[in-house]
């Protein structure tokens, strides 16, 4: 296993940044990890993040920490980051079918106060950082981050089945038949009748059940057993119609207030919520991607680069290594070289567009010294 030294990850003026002078409490998040790339993140978090209670899983890092979103939004080496709302051991796949829905039921219904808790919790994050991130749970008040999600969605659809409105709302009336048009309106309300009845012990606290409504969607991964007996899509229905009938929220697959990740495995069930519209790889410094950026950034973390260094890269390509490391390491001297024109010109583009020009050099050359 590859460890990375903490000075790799520190800040360019070799400090490491300091905890805000007010520390909230500790929030629970995890990141997904490319393959074997869980020891980077996990030695990032920690040097970067003075993370606590760092754990990892095949693909996932779950770790503790009272710092804003916008220092989160710095890490390097995750995928995409979330507000952890549950990890448990993997569904029991013995009985029928019937069984196992109602046990998917439970990751709702068992512990509602854990979904309240940790939906004040992003809301929290979300009235901190709104007005400085972009960030993929939002309020409906920009068409423009509105168009960016749904293109983003539709992007993601073959790899994350989400829920269908109609469907999960056919199935509520079918469900309730006996009073269709009450529920129907109490969904549609904050304090929500049916919310009420289903957690009592909530009754008290007013404060949330009033912050208790969002629209959501619901993105279901699953793989195993559990995939064998039910697809992506009908777990994240079963999912969809306990949080609307144990909260009142209200299903919405465009433009949702709320995402909620789920990921159902033979050896863990996790559950969070997405901080951010797209996945901390997509850097916003580089236009045309080459070599995965997490990778990127991985490799230049190695080569242990410091202020005042000559930094090559022979086979530079669209010189995503170079920019990866030029952001991170500044004060150092960076040279790329390529055979190829069409791979110069790209980096060119590349290092144009971060802004990156007096930074880094580019040059044509062969590493066998033939052209």
């Amino acid at each position: 296993t590859l460890a990375v030294s903490r000075n790799m990850v520190a800040m360019a003026d070799g400090r490491k940044q300091e905890m805000p002078k007010e520390a909230r409490c500790c929030s629970r998040y995890f990141c997904t990890a490319g393959r074997g790339m869980e020891p980077f993140l996990i030695e990032e978090v920690q040097a970067r993040l003075g993370a606590t209670q760092v754990e990892y899983i095949s693909g996932k890092v779950f770790f503790s920490t009272n710092l804003e979103l916008s220092m989160l939004k710095k890490l390097k080496s995750a995928e995409r980051l979330f507000l952890l709302l549950k990890k448990c051991p993997p569904l029991s796949f013995r009985g029928n079918k019937g069984r196992i829905i109602q046990d998917v039921q439970k990751l709702v219904n068992e512990n509602p106060r854990c979904w309240l808790d940790t939906t004040a919790v992003w809301r929290s994050l979300y009235d901190q950082s709104a007005k400085q991130l972009n960030l993929c749970q939002e309020y409906p008040d920009s068409k423009k981050q509105k168009l960016e999600e749904e293109k983003h969605v539709e992007n993601e659809k073959q790899k994350m089945q989400i829920i269908e409105t109609d469907t999960i709302k056919n199935q509520i009336e079918d469900q309730q038949k006996c009073d269709t048009h009450d529920v129907c309106k109490d969904i549609l309300l904050p304090q929500s009748r049916l919310f009420l009845e289903n957690t009592p012990e909530l009754i008290q606290d007013k404060t949330v059940v009033c912050n208790s409504y969002f629209s959501f969607r619901v993105s279901c991964r699953c793989s195993g057993i559990l995939a064998k007996l039910f697809t992506a899509q009908e777990l994240g229905k079963i999912i969809g119609i306990a949080l609307m009938k144990n909260f009142g929220w209200k299903a919405d697959l465009r433009n949702p207030d709320l995402e909620i990740f789920v990921h159902l495995n033979d050896v863990y069930s996790v559950i969070g919520i997405p901080l951010f519209r797209l996945p901390l790889a997509s850097r916003a410094y580089i236009k045309t991607a080459g070599l995965r950026s997490t990778i990127a950034w991985a490799m230049t973390s190695l080569a242990e680069i410091k202020a005042g260094a000559f930094v090559l890269d022979p086979m530079c390509g669209l010189g995503t290594i170079l920019l990866e490391a030029a952001i991170e390491w500044p004060n150092v001297y960076y040279f790329g070289s390529d055979i190829s024109d069409s791979q110069l010109q790209g980096a060119y583009s590349n290092i144009r567009d971060a802004s990156l020009i007096d930074k880094i050099e580019l040059f044509k050359s062969s590493v066998t010294g033939k052209y």
